[in-house]
């Protein structure tokens, strides 16, 4: 492995090292480079996912060396290095090559940069390849770049470094027994673990260490109890394994002494990068927790999930890194086969905030300008450039502020280092540093206890040491005091300067600063439930002192669909909130419709979001408003909403009727072509009006002329006739409810001598006649009058002529004179 890889990067300007645990890429790759003649009077970069690794291969290489950590290897980490003038090999973070690319993007005096377990796709690690393509593509083309890892698809990365080789070791790995272990339905999974722990110390063929992975630090504590309380057969040292250690508890962890067997129980943490000597069998759960950041809701939330092939492969490898071994694990071969090859990449899953504030940083607008493995997802980018712009970090354009700047040399989350710098300005550096360190760690307080309380003051007390310790993780605490520290040592403020305000009660202003968007406002009622600002709902598990706060500052919610839970929040009065997001209230004048009295409701409103901070009404309303509110209830109830009186009842028939036999000259006045336009023809004529009823006293008809050109309103009589004279010299009104067929309702007698039936549209439709007896009851309907009288007439008349024996019934209604009356005149 070490000789080809060597020979490639002579040849070439980068490679793909694929390797199982075990072979050392860690720690023998950057010790063989050191001599190559391309790195001659140059150091040799290696990126390590965790801090934890990082200081495990700095002090492991040096050790090979005979040297002591920040001789010829170093390591730098955040807030913390140890280099020296003498430094070759620099172990670094991921985040801290991303401060070092936008500090020098040439890269000078670096020879090649090493990623180490690149497929576990951290955001950061993605970021930092896409930069050194860039270092490399513009201003080092001698920069040699090596991506390594276990597990990775090595064929995608290869293409990305332009076509590298790809070199495949099978390493010095010994045979893994794999044993199947699925507990029973409904066992709890720390059960499961200890359950097994035992079983594999009584097994006289199994030696040495036991690797144990777990999901996260709640499962390595009730593990760790469960052996306390029914301890396996032999004596056994039961460690821990996170994140959080400090250097002096990680040094304990990785260095073996003594001879008693050990049970280390581990996060992720020790699936790759870090050596344990002695281990010899791995049980593994199979699972995994992940942060999952939602666009929608704009929170991340850990979600425990099962871990992929890939992972689980990796731990299984640790088992058989110095000797054969055995790897328990608690789930059967068919849900094995059903695993994702691979984990998500953290690009397509986490808030890429931080992503966006340090491509601003590197002088990046334009994310796809990069080479990437996976581009950003523009929807989350946008959203994760909107926050920063709200938190001041971006400029409209999209390039870093000198307080966007600030915030990523701080190396927190972009929302904690806005938080720490505005608290600064405040004269609260303390307190901004303290809840800071506090929300970038795991909660102090199990969150599983019955009285569980989500007030963030209490566990700022407990930083400060006036609160009940015995309540909290003694561990956790001492290393946020330890971050909180390390935060002011950055921001230059040992001394308390920045202290004048340093008041415990300002919690909420500060947290409101790193999570504007989580503000949220008591509803009423007695439940402890909350609005939040994006509209969405949160609410308290219990009664407590939170519940009866006005305002509350959120900053750990479980983001669930519907209401969530919250987790963290501290009190918030007005006068903090304005401080706060002040900038962010909006004041409008709005006028809605008011249900119960059925009319318009003006009033001046002070907004945050969906937070009604204040309303007021308004006596005298804008009445452009006002209208926009009677519009808006017309299109809510449909146009039967309007008032129409019978004159423009008519009057939209009659132009319905036109509108279908001249279409180019008349408007459609359908439901939905009125509603469509309400603006425009209803608007004008009901200036003034605040309620409905009030619509019945415009001139509705002269609303729907206004729709017409003066040519079709001329014109509108000939279409569209509003009555037709017929023999008896009667004008009878025609009606349009059928814009198919007009009808004519007529009485039969005052229509004789008319050969035709009448029509309308310029003589193109003819009406619908409705013939009447003299009562006006209807006794026949007929579109061709010439065909009545030759044929139904004589069967009518004989009907009618019994009924109505005084009114002249001729024998021929050709040549009778037409009447009104019951006798014609002169007769």
């Amino acid at each position: 492995m070490l000789p080809a890889l060597r020979e490639t990067l002579d040849a070439s300007r980068g490679a793909v090292l694929v390797a199982p645990p075990g072979a050392g890429k860690t720690t023998r790759v950057p010790l063989e480079l050191l001599s190559a003649p391309w790195a001659e009077g140059k150091r040799i970069l290696v990126l390590e996912p965790r801090r934890l690794a990082a200081r495990a291969a700095a002090t492991h290489m040096s050790r090979l060396l005979g040297e002591d950590v920040g001789g010829t290897v170093g390591y730098r980490v955040r807030l913390e290095k140890r280099i020296s003038a003498r430094t070759r090999i620099e172990v670094v973070t991921e985040g801290i090559f991303t401060r070092m690319v936008q500090d020098d993007a040439s890269l000078e005096g670096i020879a090649a940069v090493l990623f180490d377990e690149f497929h576990e796709r951290h955001l950061t690690a993605d970021l930092g390849l896409a930069l050194a393509l860039e270092s490399r593509a513009v201003l080092r083309d001698d920069l040699r770049l090596v991506v390594m890892s276990a597990t990775l698809e090595a064929a995608p990365v290869a293409a990305l470094l332009g076509g590298a080789p790809v070199i495949v070791s099978d390493g010095r790995q010994f045979p893994v027994e794999t044993r199947w272990r699925p507990p029973r339905e409904g066992v709890h999974i720390s059960v499961a673990v200890a359950a097994a722990v035992r079983e594999l110390i009584a097994d006289s063929a199994v030696s040495g260490d036991l690797l144990v992975f777990l999901p996260g630090m709640a499962e390595l504590h009730r593990v760790r109890h469960a052996l306390e309380d029914s301890p396996p057969s032999s004596p056994v040292e039961v460690l821990l394994l996170h994140g959080g250690l400090t250097l002096s508890e990680q040094d304990r962890v990785l260095r073996r002494s003594g001879s008693q067997r050990r049970v280390v129980l581990s996060t992720a943490i020790a699936e790759s990068s870090v050596t344990l000597e002695g281990v010899r069998a791995v049980i593994d759960a199979g699972l995994a927790r992940v942060p999952r950041f939602s666009p929608r809701s704009g929170m991340t939330r850990l979600e425990t999930t099962r871990v992929s092939r890939a992972s689980a492969d990796q731990r299984r490898g640790r088992a058989g890194r110095v000797a054969p071994g055995v790897c328990v694990r608690l789930w059967s071969e068919e849900v094995h086969a059903q695993l994702l090859v691979r984990a998500v990449p953290e690009m397509l899953e986490a808030d890429l905030a931080p992503l966006a504030l340090e491509l601003a940083c590197a002088g990046t607008v334009d994310a796809s300008r990069l080479q990437w493995l996976d581009l950003p997802p523009a929807g989350a980018l946008a959203q994760a450039r909107a926050l920063l712009a709200d938190l001041g970090a971006l400029d409209h354009a999209g390039h870093a502020t000198a307080h966007g700047r600030a915030m990523a040399a701080l190396g927190v989350e972009p929302r904690l280092a806005h938080l720490v710098l505005v608290a600064g300005a405040r004269g609260c550096v303390t307190l901004g540093c303290e809840i800071a360190a506090l929300l970038g760690e795991r909660d102090l307080l199990l969150r599983e206890a019955a009285e569980f309380d989500a007030d963030l003051r209490t566990r700022v007390e407990l930083v400060r040491g006036s609160g009940r310790v015995n309540d909290a993780d003694r561990g956790r605490l001492e290393r946020v005091r330890q971050e909180a520290r390390a935060l002011r040592r950055v921001l230059g403020a040992d001394n308390n300067d920045n202290d004048s305000n340093d008041d415990i009660a300002r919690t909420g202003e500060l947290v409101a600063l790193a999570y504007p968007d989580r503000v949220a406002i008591r509803r009423s009622g007695d439940a402890p439930r909350f609005l939040l600002r994006n509209g969405r709902g949160a609410r308290l598990a219990s009664q407590q002192s939170l519940g009866q706060s006005q305002f509350l500052a959120i900053a750990d919610l479980d983001g669930v669909a519907g209401e969530s839970r919250i987790w963290l929040a501290a009190p918030l009065d007005e006068v903090g909130l304005r401080a706060a997001v002040g900038a962010a209230i909006v004041t409008e004048r709005r006028v809605t419709w008011d249900e119960t009295s059925d009319a318009v409701r003006a009033s001046e409103r002070e907004m945050l979001g969906a937070i009604l901070l204040r309303e007021r009404p308004i006596l005298e309303p804008d009445q452009a408003l006002v209208m926009s509110a009677i519009i808006g209830r017309v299109h809510e109830m449909g146009i039967a909403a309007v008032p129409w009186n019978e004159t423009a009842t008519k009057l939209r028939a009659r132009l319905a009727f036109a509108h279908r036999h001249a279409p180019d000259d008349y408007p459609d006045v359908s439901d939905e072509a009125l509603l469509g336009e309400l603006g425009q023809w209803l608007a004008p004529a009901i200036a003034g009006a605040r309620r409905l009823s009030e619509i019945a006293r415009a001139d509705l008809g002269g609303a729907l002329l206004s729709r017409l050109s003066w040519p079709a309103r001329a014109t509108l009589d000939e279409i569209a006739p509003t009555h037709l004279e017929v023999p008896s010299g009667s004008r009878i009104g025609v009606d349009y409810s059928d814009p198919e067929a007009p009808v004519l309702a007529v009485r039969l007698q005052e229509l004789f001598g008319l050969a035709e039936t009448p029509r309308v549209a310029m003589g193109r439709v003819p009406v619908t006649l409705h013939l009447l007896s003299p009562a006006h009851r209807p006794v026949q309907v007929t579109r061709d009058l010439a065909n009545f009288w030759r044929t139904t007439y004589f069967e009518v008349r004989r009907d009618l002529k019994g009924r109505y024996p005084r009114h002249p019934w001729p024998d021929d209604p050709m040549t009778a004179p037409p009447t009104r009356r019951a006798k014609p005149r002169g007769t």
